[in-house]
């Protein structure tokens, strides 16, 4: 079907965002997507801090984005807005990266107090990099995602819902996009 990037912008190499990632890239791969999970955090923090646009990595990264059909961005959320990570990334893709793309969006925080940092911080941004159709995403607490022995992850019953409403509406979403383009191409 579609060629996914699913975009971890967490810092830690324990986050709670990149484990519910890869936690929501086995449901997208159940659907018969190839899904390439990307943590920012692997980047060199040289090339994102120094703006290279010609470091290896980075290049590297540019041409994953270039050649999903769908991207998935998940970010946590520091003082209402997506990771210092994420945008040092951002900044560096071309201005147009997500043209013809279509985007979910992710956040995970401590409080309900951050969950319109998708609508108000998140998706303007993506909006202005050309995606073209950004689906509802979803904001999780991080309390509602647990993490077990060997990385399993459980997402609270109510967070779980939504979670499967939202991959499935941006599955959906990208099974149209590649029907048409197929039928176009």
């Amino acid at each position: 079907m579609a060629t996914i990037l699913s975009v971890s912008g967490s810092p830690s190499a324990t986050s709670r965002t990149a484990r519910l990632l890869r936690h929501l890239d086995q449901r997208l791969i159940a659907q018969g997507h190839e899904v390439i999970p990307f943590d920012v955090r692997d980047l060199p923090a040289e090339a994102l801090l120094g703006a290279d646009f010609r470091h290896p990595a980075i290049v590297r990264a540019t041409a994953l984005v270039e050649q999903a059909d769908g991207v998935v961005v998940g970010t946590p959320v520091y003082k209402a807005a997506y990771s210092g990570l994420l945008k040092a990334l951002l900044d560096l893709l071309p201005q147009y990266a997500l043209t013809g793309k279509t985007v979910l969006p992710l956040a995970t925080g401590g409080s309900t107090a951050h969950v319109l940092a998708i609508d108000y911080a998140l998706r303007p941004v993506l909006s202005s990099m050309g995606a073209q159709h950004i689906v509802p995403g979803w904001f999780t607490l991080d309390r509602d995602i647990t993490v077990g022995d060997g990385g399993t992850v459980t997402v609270a019953p109510g967070s779980a819902d939504a979670l499967t409403q939202v991959t499935d509406r941006f599955s959906a979403a990208l099974g149209g996009r590649t029907a048409l383009l197929a039928a176009t191409g």
